[in-house]
Order: structure tokens, then C-alpha cells, then sequence
């Protein structure tokens, strides 16, 4: 490529020989007079969804692309969807003329906002050609002089194209040139997704080589050194690298060689670096910019002047070619020395560079004079995982799936690493004080959940601090002084996380310690609302994407913040159950050889039948001690587990629940569940009996007065017509059929009562247990664990195991505690036999005619596949005289049973199939160790898809 004058290239101009390189995700600004052949060259090498054409979105705006008069409105539609597409990370090209200089800046401006490089290619062919093309385009009917004055714009515009912004330049110059012009798509320096790990990622460093060396090969690592002795690279067996995430220098004792060590790492490809703000100013003060000799830089600067020049030049080169983060394994990984807000992951502006060595601020500056942090991980929602440094914390500490590593070696504290994927820790202690930090670590301001950082080794200690009294957090230390919030922010804080008007206000309320420590980001989580507002997609791993609707989400709202308990227990709200097909047969609705008909059309023919306990939905989370509660799930309040409903409330008062805690707990010591699995915590599905323990209100109001009201008045009724009759009146059809409406309310009546029994206490309480969805480990010292957020060990979910396995759970549990824990009955049946399907049948008719409620179908396996994908969790077949409570007294009379043979199930299945794949995910992300928010995101959908229109009575 030649320039303009045909003298030197232009700076950032590629050479014709060579590709057109631009980054896999830009701003592509075409630029040419018309008639320059720009929409022709856009045509050959990009697709048409990526190229934006002026001329186009003059059409749309006016129906005319020649409507000069429409061009403002034009480049309003053309930038609008520009940044839309931007936004989303996609290939963007700017079809137009572009030839002036106030065009080009808006786009350079669209681009930086969006934090995306800008490209420039420039189509410079002769005056002459464009002319001869207009010419035979009888839509182009404009003089020459357009064409002249476009091409001196783009004269005079030519060699200020860098300066102007523009990160690549390219300038075709010739017919020729453009038709044999290539392009080259590159990543960004950033984007290191092809590299998968596994890897050490490293906290600041600051100069403590000794701890690197020993960090490094408690890793594994093998030190290499060079002739003087001195650590030069290391290498992994099983092919790990490091990370350091940046803030190698200053402060500490040996600069030089740590840099020595790292550089040679990176050098080999046995390690990767970002820069920190130190490095950053490291090579300002090398070249001789003007800058504040502090924070340890003069310790960096004394320390490498002992060195060779050829070792300082090696270490401006290797600190200036350093990029702001760095993006790992498919984007699953982020690396930046200050962290990374999500938007601006794999995105390359000044300000992503500024995020990614200083982090956000608030704006205002503490008692020490130094910026106050903005807490960017608290409001992180990221899918990718960040590790970060820069602000010291006494122990690192999960935060919406993000970590911050710096835990203050060369203050007197520990190097950290974090082994990815692993997500374990590991770390050595400093072996003493190097520097003394400007504010205590417990007070610095920057902590990465709020504005104030836990203790640290250099704050008040437990015994200074105001809380100390209260229940540890879970980061195993208490709020600083300086985490206590004003009166302002607590009322918030308490609103979110306070459990709501079922419990008394003593039991509602969060304690002091919680709300500061909610609000000074120390441990627990605030819910942000705008996390489940709106119309919301939710992916799952087992159902695909479940779409919420906005006014959906509104009523669950509703329910979650008025009656729910506190967020941090509800790991998992089970789904809805549909009814098989309608029955044909005579005199019934449900009938079981409909639901094995139905999953042995899917492919699902082993099947195991459970009794259908008639009582009330719950799940139970139940902790082994307070301790594992309070660490697991941030319960500080002394409660050890929860028993909720179908819809998140409690099921309980707090005494009842934590007898019933009690016992339950007891039999899993008892039946050696507790140590069989390990675990510190677990989940159960299960039924809660009498029914009229929960329903009491809804069964004298709805039920109890209708059945009464039904028996005073139907046999009053019969006698008057009977005595009618036998004056000779003829009532005989009115008689049948009152006689039959007074035998269907006695038969009604009989139906709700059985179900019902007085309860004292737990006394005449029952619980079924027939799933345990979930376990999880307890720590060593559960007292210190990290709660919500934290570095948890991972849980484990049972629900892929068969329901034979869950149901020999709930019989060992019934064993230990009978009086309490009821076992479930059941018969495994194989579809595609024919007999065993019988023996189904005649197995549901013998418990409905017991008075039972009827059974659950489910495909023994759990997990099961049908041929659709993932199959129903269960289907309910529910007997005859069970259903005279769902749809009345008087629904077995032919006329209602055919009227309601027309009942709609696709809505229902529908509702259950996407409940039931919210209610697996939401688990998982809890056994996982997930952020609440991305637990809650699952658990308050299943509750938005309740408010669903869907015939309750199903």
C-alpha cells in the first residue's frame, strides 16, 4: 500500500501484500466517495447481516435511499442498531460515504462506548472511475462536483485516520487492490479462550519472591535458575500454568526478582500475566514521566537500579506489553488485577483498561485520603468466573462467583492462589511485616463486597470489635467498626432479607450484626430486584430456556416479599404435578393405565408407583448443627434448617420447626445417614400430614361449609319431595335425583375427613420424606465457613439417582423415627408389560378404595429420558372419591363427568415440565455453591410460573 503522496506509509497501515486484519469483534467504518465501489466490497467480504448501509436505512425511513432529506434519520436507525449489535458483541460494518470528519467521529465515539476497537478501511480509487460508474446508475443523477468534493474530504481526511481514533487503518488505493483485497480476522491481545487451563492463578505478589518460590512449589512447580542461583521459570508436570494478576513490584524485598522469575515464566509459556497499577506506574517513572514517588515505588526503583540496563529495558518491555485482563477457557475465566464488570469482558476501550488496574470508586476518599471503592462484585452477574487482586482482604472470599487473591503477603499476611478449575486454595504465609499498609486492611475501604473490607490482620481484633458478642459471619470474623451502616441503609437490608408475616416480629427481625454486615458486604448477600423483574429468560441445564413473564413475575413478587421466608433456605421449590390423559372409562376421570400408556409412548416403560400421601407439599433443609447453619446458609439467629410450602412460606412457627428439625435430624443420625453421606446439610422432598395441619383455614371455609350446608339441607329436601310423592305429586326424577346429591355430600364430606386428624405440637404431625435432592459437606471449622458466596466445598444432588435408592432413605428414616417419619408404599411396574401394568392397576384401586388418595407414576430412573428429552418428573392419578373434593360433590354425575372429560392438559404438562427443570437447576446451583441470586433467579421463577393460567383443579 502506498500513501496519498506515494511517500512513507501511514502510520497503522497494513501493506498491500499482507491481509486486512481487523478484530474478530469491531467497528468496521468503510470509507469512499460515491460510486467508489464500497457496497460491492462490503457484499464480497462480510455477510449481509453484519453491513449497515446508509442507503438502506434511508429506504426505511423513507422509502426512498436517495432521500437526502431522510439521511438524519437514516444514521439514527443506523446507529441505534449499530450499537445494538455492538452491545452483543457482534461484527459490525458501516456502510457510507464517511468521507467527513464529523461522520467518522460519531462512529469512533459508538465504538468506544462500546468498548470495541475501530477500523477504518478506506477505498481510494480515481476520481475518473467513481464518474464512470455514477454514470451508467440512473438513480445516482447528481454532477460531478459531488464526486470532486467528496474526494478532497477524503484528501484531506487521509493521514489523520489514526489520530482521529482509529485502531487500524487500511487504504486500497486501486481497482486492482480492492479486487484482490483479503481479510484477516485476529483475536484480541485479550482473548486467550482457545487455552483452557488448567491453571494457578496468583495473587499480588509485590515484590515477596521468597513466598513465590515457595507458593509456587507447594503448586507443584519445579524452579529453574540460572547460574548465579537465581529463579528464572518454573514449570508443572501435569502442564498447569500460572496466572499472576498483576502488582508483581513494589513494596516488598526483592522486585527484581520476582519480575526475573515471572518474565522468565511468561517467556516459556509456563505462565500468563496482567498488569496492576504499580506495574503501570512502574513504567512511567522508568521513562521518566512525572509521577508521585509512593505506595513503594521507591523501594521497586532503588531495587532495580542495582540491576543491568538490559534487565530494565527487558522489564519495561515485558510491563508495557502487558494487557488489561485476560479472558480464559471458552470466556468461563476472567483475569484482571482490579476485577471486571461483565460488560467489559473480552472488550478493549481506555476505560476497560482503567477498570481493569484500579477498579470503580465511589468518587469519595476515606479518613486516610485514598478512594473509596465501588463494590462492582456485589452487583456482578456474570456467568464467567473472575479472580482478582488489588485490594488486600484477610481471607479470599467468593462474591457472585468472582475472588479476590490479594491477601496482603507483603503486608505480613499470606500469597494466595486459586487452582482453576478446581476452585481450591492454596496458600503460604509471609514470612514477615515488608510494608506497612497507609490503613488498616479491616478499614481500607476497598473490600470487594462493599466499601469496607473484613478484619484484617492489621485491624481491631474480635474482642475490639462492637459485634463481637453476636454470632460469628461467616468469613469467621466480625464486621470492623467502620462496617456499621447508617439508619438509612438498614431499613433496606431488612426488608430483603427479613423473613415475613408468618413469623412473629422478634423472629422477622434480622439481628443487628446481620444487617451490617448485609450492608458492609461481609459475607452475606443482598438480592438485587431487578434480578428477577421483567420478562426474564432463564437458561436450564436439563429443560433448555424457560421464559418468565413480566406481569408473572409481578405476582410472584408479591408472594415472595410479603410471605417467604428468607431466601438464602429456599434452594429449591418443587414443581407442579399434571394428571394423566383423561380417562374414558365409566365413571372416572384418572385411571392409571392412561399414565402408563402415556410414558410408554415417550420410551419410559420401567416405572415405579408411589403412594400419594394426602397431606401438604414441603421441603426440609436441615443442617447437622447451628454452626453448619450458620456458616452454609448465613442463619445467625440459631435456627438449624427450614420447612417451607410449594410457594416458599414457612410451614411452621419457629418452635415447631426446630422440633420437627430435631427429630428429623436425630434420624439421620440414628439410620447413619449423616455419616454414610459426609454431609453437613440436606434437602428432602416430602409430604406433610394431616392435611388440615396447613389447610385448616382453607377446609372450614371452603370445604367443612359446603359439606355442611349440603347434609342440613339435602335430607330436609328428600323428606318434603318423599312425602310429595306420596300424596301422589309426581316428583319421582327431582326425588333420584336430590337422594343422589344428598348420597354424593355425605360421600364428599367423608372424602375431606379422612384426611384430616387433630394435631398437638408435632403430635399427630407426620412427615414422608421420598426424595433426598440434596447433601453437602460441613467444613473442618464450620464456625468460619463463607456463607452464601463462599469458597463452599461442593454439595452433591441425588435427584439423577432411582426412586427406589430415595425411597430406602425415607424407610431408614422411618425406622429410627416412626413416631414422627411415615414410609411411602410402593410397586414397580414395566409399562410394555402387560401384567405388570395390571398389577398397577389393581394396586391404585385397592389403596383408593382404602380411602387413599391415589398414586404417583414416575419413571424409576431419575433423570429419565424420553424420546422427547428430559420425561415428566410424575404423573398423579388420583382416585374417584378423592377428586369429589377437587371438583365437588356432585362431579360423578354423568352429565359433569362428560363436561369435564373435555378438561385441557397440555397447559398443565407444559407448567410441570418447566417447574420441574427450574427446581433441578435451582438445586443444582445451590449444591454447586452458586451466587443466591443465581439460586433465587431459578426458585422465584418457579413461583412466577405459578400465577400461570392454569385450571388449579388439574
Amino acid at each position: 500500500m502506498t500513501t496519498p503522496t506515494g511517500g512513507r506509509p501511514l502510520p497503522g497501515a497494513d501493506f498491500p501484500q499482507a491481509p486486512l486484519t481487523i478484530p474478530e469483534v469491531c467497528l468496521v467504518v468503510l470509507v469512499g466517495v460515491t460510486g467508489s465501489g464500497k457496497s460491492t466490497f462490503a457484499r464480497t467480504h462480510f455477510r449481509p447481516t453484519q453491513v449497515l448501509s446508509s442507503d438502506a436505512c434511508r429506504g426505511l425511513v423513507a422509502d426512498d435511499e436517495n432521500d437526502q432529506a431522510a439521511t438524519p434519520d437514516a444514521f439514527d436507525v443506523l446507529h441505534y442498531i449499530a450499537g445494538k449489535r455492538l452491545a452483543a458483541g457482534r461484527l459490525t460494518v458501516v456502510d457510507a460515504t464517511n468521507v467527513q470528519r464529523a461522520s467518522r467521529a460519531s462512529l469512533i465515539e459508538l465504538a468506544r462506548s462500546h468498548d470495541v476497537l475501530p477500523v477504518v478501511i478506506v477505498l481510494d480509487v480515481p476520481e475518473s472511475v467513481c464518474l464512470a460508474r455514477n454514470a451508467t446508475r440512473p438513480d445516482r443523477a447528481f454532477g460531478p462536483h459531488v464526486v470532486r468534493r467528496q474526494q478532497a474530504e477524503l484528501r484531506r481526511s487521509l493521514r489523520g485516520l489514526a489520530r482521529e481514533g482509529f485502531r487500524r487503518v487500511h487504504v486500497l488505493r486501486s481497482e486492482a487492490e480492492i479486487a484482490t483485497a483479503t481479510i484477516e480476522y485476529t483475536r484480541l491481545l485479550t482473548d486467550r479462550r482457545d487455552v483452557a487451563g488448567p491453571f494457578d492463578v496468583i495473587g499480588d505478589v509485590h515484590g515477596c519472591r521468597a513466598e513465590l518460590e515457595q507458593l509456587l512449589t507447594r503448586l507443584g512447580y519445579a524452579l529453574r535458575h540460572d547460574d548465579a542461583g537465581r529463579a528464572v521459570g518454573a514449570s508443572h508436570p501435569d502442564g498447569r500454568r500460572a496466572v499472576f494478576v498483576g502488582d508483581l513490584v513494589d513494596r516488598g524485598p526483592d522486585t527484581p526478582g520476582v519480575l526475573r522469575l515471572a518474565m522468565g515464566m511468561v517467556a516459556a509459556g509456563e505462565a500468563f500475566a496482567v498488569p496492576g497499577n504499580h506495574e503501570n506506574k512502574l513504567v512511567r517513572a522508568m521513562r521518566g514521566r512525572k509521577v508521585t514517588i509512593g505506595h513503594g515505588l521507591a523501594e521497586s526503583l532503588r531495587q532495580l537500579g542495582e540491576e543491568s540496563d538490559d534487565f530494565r529495558a527487558e522489564v519495561d518491555r515485558f510491563c508495557d506489553g502487558l494487557v488489561s485482563h485476560l479472558v480464559f477457557d471458552e470466556g468461563r475465566l476472567v483475569v484482571a488485577h482490579a476485577g471486571l464488570k461483565e460488560a467489559y469482558h473480552g472488550r478493549a476501550s481506555g476505560r476497560v483498561r482503567s477498570f481493569a488496574l484500579y477498579g470503580d470508586t465511589t468518587g469519595e476518599t476515606d479518613e486516610y485520603g485514598l478512594p473509596v471503592r465501588y463494590p462492582w462484585a456485589r452487583d456482578y452477574r456474570g456467568k464467567a468466573m473472575v479472580a482478582y487482586g488489588h485490594t488486600p482482604v484477610p481471607e479470599p472470599e467468593w462474591v457472585n462467583n468472582t475472588i479476590c487473591l490479594d491477601t496482603g503477603c507483603v503486608f505480613g499476611g499470606r500469597l494466595t492462589a486459586l487452582r482453576y478449575p478446581e476452585r481450591e486454595l492454596v496458600s503460604v504465609p509471609a514470612a514477615q511485616v515488608y510494608f506497612e499498609p497507609i490503613r488498616p486492611i479491616a478499614g481500607d475501604g476497598t473490600g470487594p463486597t462493599g466499601p469496607t473490607g473484613p478484619t484484617g490482620p492489621t485491624g481491631p481484633t474480635p474482642a475490639e470489635s462492637p459485634l463481637s458478642a453476636e454470632p460469628p459471619l461467616s468469613t469467621g470474623s466480625p464486621p470492623a467498626t467502620g462496617s456499621l451502616v447508617s439508619a438509612e441503609a438498614v431499613p433496606s437490608a431488612e426488608a430483603l432479607l427479613s423473613s415475613f408475616p408468618l413469623l412473629s416480629p422478634s423472629e422477622r427481625a434480622p439481628s443487628a450484626h446481620t444487617v451490617a454486615a448485609v450492608a458492609a458486604g461481609t459475607g452475606l448477600e443482598i438480592l438485587d430486584v431487578t434480578d428477577v423483574l421483567g420478562r426474564r429468560i432463564v437458561e436450564t441445564r436439563h429443560g433448555g430456556r424457560v421464559q418468565v413473564r413480566e406481569e408473572n413475575a409481578l405476582a410472584a413478587l408479591e408472594v415472595m416479599s410479603r410471605f417467604a421466608l428468607d431466601p438464602r433456605w429456599l434452594v429449591h421449590l418443587p414443581p407442579t404435578m399434571s394428571p394423566p390423559p383423561t380417562s374414558k372409562l365409566p365413571g372416572l376421570l384418572e385411571h392409571p393405565a392412561d399414565a402408563f400408556e402415556a410414558y410408554r409412548a415417550d420410551g419410559v416403560e420401567d416405572l415405579l408407583c408411589e403412594q400419594k400421601h394426602m397431606g401438604s407439599r414441603a421441603v426440609a433443609v436441615v443442617c447437622r448443627d447451628e454452626a453448619v447453619a450458620a456458616a452454609r446458609f448465613g442463619a445467625t439467629d440459631g435456627t438449624t434448617g427450614a420447612v417451607f410450602t410449594r410457594t416458599g412460606r414457612p410451614f411452621f412457627d419457629r418452635d415447631r420447626t426446630e422440633a420437627l428439625l430435631a427429630r428429623l435430624r436425630a434420624a439421620m443420625t440414628a439410620s447413619g445417614l449423616w455419616a454414610e453421606t459426609g454431609a453437613g446439610w440436606a434437602v428432602f422432598d416430602a409430604e406433610i400430614m394431616p392435611w388440615s395441619a396447613k389447610a385448616q383455614d382453607l377446609i372450614r371455609r371452603q370445604y367443612a361449609a359446603a359439606g355442611a350446608a349440603a347434609r342440613a339441607a339435602l335430607p330436609v329436601a328428600v323428606d318434603a319431595l318423599t312425602q310429595a310423592s306420596a300424596r301422589g305429586v309426581d316428583v319421582g326424577d327431582l326425588l333420584d335425583r336430590t337422594r343422589g346429591r344428598a348420597a354424593n355430600a355425605d360421600a364428599f364430606t367423608a372424602a375431606y375427613q379422612r384426611y384430616c386428624w387433630p394435631v398437638d405440637g408435632l403430635d399427630g404431625v407426620r412427615f414422608a420424606p421420598f426424595m433426598l435432592l440434596a447433601t453437602g459437606p460441613a467444613p473442618q471449622d464450620a464456625a468460619s465457613g463463607p456463607g452464601w458466596g463462599g469458597s463452599w466445598p461442593a454439595g452433591t444432588t441425588h435427584v439423577g439417582r432411582d426412586h427406589l435408592w430415595h425411597l430406602g432413605v425415607a424407610d431408614r428414616l422411618a425406622a429410627a423415627e416412626p413416631d414422627l417419619i411415615v414410609t411411602t408404599e410402593r410397586i414397580r411396574v414395566d409399562a410394555g408389560d402387560p401384567a405388570s401394568a395390571a398389577a398397577g392397576v389393581e394396586w391404585w384401586e385397592a389403596l383408593t378404595a382404602a380411602g387413599g388418595e391415589g398414586m404417583v407414576v414416575k419413571p424409576l430412573a431419575g433423570l429419565a429420558q424420553g424420546k422427547r428429552g428430559l420425561a415428566q418428573a410424575g404423573v398423579k392419578v388420583r382416585g374417584r372419591e378423592y377428586l369429589r373434593i377437587i371438583y365437588g360433590p356432585d362431579y360423578t354425575e354423568p352429565a359433569n363427568l362428560e363436561r369435564l372429560r373435555s378438561r385441557g392438559l397440555g397447559r398443565k404438562r407444559s407448567l410441570a415440565f418447566r417447574e420441574y427443570a427450574l427446581g433441578l437447576e435451582a438445586l443444582e446451583r445451590a449444591a454447586a455453591g452458586e451466587p443466591l441470586w443465581r439460586v433465587h433467579e431459578c426458585v422465584f421463577a418457579v413461583l412466577a410460573l405459578e400465577s400461570e393460567p392454569v385450571d388449579p383443579r388439574l
